[in-house]
């Protein structure tokens, strides 16, 4: 598929596809028992970004969790810094690593903001119900 192997370069000067990236964030979110998660490959659609990676918690905390996890391990594992936009109070958070953008909603805002629908024409990779 054609933007699968895009990349981006570490601060570092280390090459990493930008699906490498946005697929592990897929787990991450996962791993924090995020819910209704759809990793969109965008790059057709738009020069924002490549990919878009959607998921969705229950309350504040969980939101704050998925956040915070996936900001310390990509950190950590590809020497990363998102821009952070959005507060957990307002239910809509967002990490941007370029040419991945991480939404975290609640299911409020998730449900008013329907970015899935906004992006229909974008193929989903990933879907996690």
């Amino acid at each position: 598929m054609i933007g699968l192997n895009e990349q981006i370069s570490d601060p570092g000067g280390h090459v990493i596809e930008t699906a490498t990236l946005a697929r592990r964030v897929v787990d991450l979110a996962e791993d924090k028992q995020a819910y209704d998660i759809v990793m969109l490959d965008i790059h057709r659609l738009s020069t924002i970004a490549d990919f878009f990676v959607i998921c969705s918690g229950d309350n504040e905390r969980q939101l704050r969790t998925i956040v915070e996890h996936i900001d310390e391990v990509v950190q950590h594992e590809f020497q990363l810094n998102p821009r952070i936009e959005g507060e957990v109070s307002s239910g809509w958070i967002v990490l941007d690593y370029g040419d991945v953008v991480i939404h975290v909603f609640s299911p409020e805002q998730r449900d008013y903001y329907r970015l899935e629908q906004i992006w229909g024409k974008a193929p989903p990779v990933v879907v996690v119900q």
